[in-house]
C-alpha cells in the first residue's frame, strides 16, 4: 500500500485511476482550494486527507510519499487563453510543485498540463528531468483532449477503444429538455449553424470549465433543437462514473469536469509503471 500526494487535486480523479489500476492506497493526501471540488471528493472518498492551499506546503509534515501526482493550473500556458505562461500567477505554481518534488523525493511522479509553446514545455522538462508524452483522450473516450504528461517511467500510447460521441448521450428526454438552448425558429436556425451535429461528429470537443465559453462549445444539434451536454455526459467524456459530481450546481459541475483528468488516461499511465508490483 502506498502513500499518495495529489496537488491541485480537483475532484480526485487520481483516486479513481488508482482504483482502476488496482493500486492500493494507504493514505491519500490532497491539496485543493476549490470548495465544490473538495465537496465532491469527500462525498466519493471520505478518507481523503485535505491539506488546503499548496502555498502552505512547508507546514504539512507528511510521511514518506511514494507517488506524487498533479495537474498544475494551465491557464497561463493554454493556447485558448492569453498565453502569459510563467508570468501567470497560476502557472508559477509549477515551481511549487518542483519544490515539493525535491523535498519529498517520491519514487514516482506524474504531472499533467496542456499543450503549450515548445520553449515553455522545455522549461518544465528541464526542471523535471524528463520529456513529456502527448496523449489524446480520444483514444479512451469520446472526447478530443490533447494533454502532455511528464512522469519518471516509460509510457506507451493507449490502445484506441473506439468510443464515439453517440454512445455517451443520455436518453431521458425530460432531462435533455433542461439543456435546450433555443426557443424560437430564428434561434433554432442561428444555433444550428454553430452546433455540432451528433450524426456527423465521432468525438466531442474538449470539455472545458464553461460550456458556452465559445459559441459551439458543448453544444450538440438534434433534428429541431440544440442543447448543451449534460453534466453526466461530460462525466462520461472524462471517463468518470455517472453522477460522480452530483450534489453541486450544474455550472459548478461543469467547472470541476473541465478542470479534471480524463481518468482512463491516468489509469493507463499508472499501469505502465507497474506500481503495484514494485512498491
Amino acid at each position: 500500500m502506498i502513500n499518495v500526494l495529489s496537488l491541485f487535486d480537483g475532484i480526485s480523479c487520481g483516486q479513481i485511476a488508482l482504483e482502476r489500476s488496482k493500486i492500493k492506497i494507504s493514505k491519500y493526501f490532497a491539496s485543493e482550494i476549490d470548495k465544490n471540488a473538495i465537496k465532491i471528493t469527500q462525498k466519493n472518498y471520505p478518507n481523503t486527507i485535505q491539506l488546503g492551499n499548496i502555498n502552505n506546503w512547508e507546514s504539512w509534515n507528511l510521511p514518506k510519499i511514494d507517488l506524487l501526482i498533479a495537474g498544475s493550473p494551465c491557464q497561463g500556458f493554454s493556447f485558448a487563453g492569453k498565453q502569459l505562461n510563467f508570468n501567470d500567477d497560476r502557472s508559477k505554481l509549477f515551481f511549487v510543485f518542483v519544490d515539493i518534488l525535491k523535498y519529498y523525493k517520491p519514487k514516482y511522479f506524474l504531472l499533467e498540463n496542456v499543450k503549450m509553446k515548445k520553449e515553455f514545455q522545455d522549461i518544465i522538462s528541464k526542471n523535471l528531468g524528463v520529456e513529456p508524452i502527448e496523449i489524446n483522450s480520444n483514444l479512451v473516450s469520446a472526447q478530443n483532449r490533447k494533454r502532455l504528461y511528464w512522469c519518471n517511467w516509460d509510457v506507451t500510447q493507449p490502445k484506441d477503444k473506439k468510443i464515439y460521441l453517440s454512445t455517451i448521450f443520455e436518453k431521458d428526454i425530460n432531462i435533455l429538455k433542461k439543456y435546450k438552448v433555443n426557443k424560437t425558429p430564428s434561434r433554432i436556425k442561428m444555433w444550428k449553424g454553430k452546433c455540432k451535429n451528433i450524426t456527423n461528429e465521432k468525438k466531442s470537443s474538449c470539455v472545458v470549465t464553461k460550456q458556452d465559453r465559445w459559441n459551439s462549445q458543448g453544444l450538440v444539434a438534434f433534428e429541431n433543437f440544440c442543447r448543451f451536454l449534460t453534466p453526466t455526459e461530460n462525466e462520461r467524456l472524462q471517463t468518470l462514473p455517472d453522477n460522480y459530481t452530483f450534489g453541486i450546481k450544474d455550472k459548478e459541475r461543469d467547472k470541476c469536469l473541465g478542470n479534471c483528468f480524463t481518468v482512463d488516461v491516468i489509469s493507463h499511465i499508472l499501469n505502465c509503471a507497474n506500481i503495484k508490483g514494485v512498491m
